[in-house]
């Protein structure tokens, strides 16, 4: 095979491998091509670096940018634990990040909705990068949009349905909005892995920290397969739901929570899910160490997409 570098420059196609140095070359995630243009891409790869909504501390905004870096540490053969070279057949791109003006939060939800949706309109799948969990709203938004109320699967510490109201930019309510607005399914919903209460649970399906504890990742997966059945859902996988020893790099980390290899497991198993889109937030480099968390939230990442690579696939 011909060595590669800068493959997110100099790439011919959007689908195949990239052999960079591990060490070495333009980091766009997994060595995707950098473009604009969604044209023929199956899937996009999207940075969302807002961390103005969070509650405790600050660095989300640097999240897209570790996660790519974290990516280049995935080798070049085949992807563990899929047995794919997941762009044999799948184009993937990195799609770069969303433009929003640091000085006016208030137009960044449509900022993020609005080419949220442009992505979309082209038939690509989203996976979104974060910035602090208040991205998931807009993006949530425009996949609603498309393919009307989904099921939400979302890994946490936290519930995310505090206090609410429409101007707010929090990144601890985006789940009671979504609920209130009928963006998504409550009644096909589910949480895993947290360890904080909240006001309202909105009628969610909820797997404690402790569960997940006691619970092996067959038993987890099949919870989330029964509970969101064969509807449209979203995956949106919040890093704090690890524990602290997994990824201390995040704004509100909880102890008690499960490891990133329990949790992998468990997203392993959901390739009997119709999954529209789905998200990796709450990164904060500024707490990391050693790219642990941009490591996890990279993996995390790469199951989702090779959860879309197999179901292609098949098609």
């Amino acid at each position: 095979m011909k060595k590669t570098i800068d493959n997110a420059f100099t790439a011919k196609s959007l689908k195949g491998a990239a052999t960079d140095p591990t060490y070495a070359g333009a980091l766009s995630f997994m060595r995707r091509k950098y473009t604009k243009t969604l044209a023929g891409a199956d899937a996009v790869v999207w940075g969302i670096p807002f961390d103005a909504a969070v509650s405790h501390r600050p660095g989300t905004r640097f999240g897209p940018r570790a996660i790519r870096e974290a990516s280049s540490i995935f080798d070049n053969d085949p992807q563990y634990p899929f047995h794919r070279d997941l762009f044999e057949t799948m184009a993937v791109i990195d799609y770069g990040d969303c433009l929003f003006d640091y000085g006016d939060h208030q137009k960044t939800p449509l900022a993020i909705e609005k080419e949220a949706a442009k992505i979309l309109k082209s038939g690509a799948f989203l996976l979104s990068l974060g910035g602090d969990h208040y991205v998931t709203w807009p993006v949530l938004k425009a996949h609603a949009a498309k393919y009307g109320p989904l099921a939400l699967v979302q890994f946490d510490a936290h519930q995310d349905t505090w206090f609410d109201e429409d101007r707010r930019i929090d990144h601890g309510s985006f789940v009671a909005r979504a609920a209130r607005d009928g963006v998504i399914d409550t009644d096909h919903s589910i949480q895993i892995g947290i360890r904080t209460h909240a006001p309202d649970d909105f009628g969610i399906r909820i797997v404690y920290g402790h569960e997940v504890e006691e619970m092996s990742a067959t038993e987890i997966a099949e919870q989330i397969l029964s509970r969101v059945g064969d509807r449209p859902c979203y995956v949106t996988f919040d890093i704090d739901c690890l524990d602290p020893a997994y990824a201390p790099g995040t704004g509100t980390p909880v102890a008690g929570g499960p490891s990133s290899a329990k949790m992998l497991s468990v997203l392993r198993k959901l390739g009997g899910l119709d999954i529209k889109g789905g998200d990796v937030v709450e990164v904060s480099p500024p707490y990391d160490h050693g790219l642990i968390t941009a490591i996890a939230g990279a993996s995390v990442a790469m199951y989702l997409l090779g959860l879309r690579a197999e179901k292609l696939a098949t098609r």
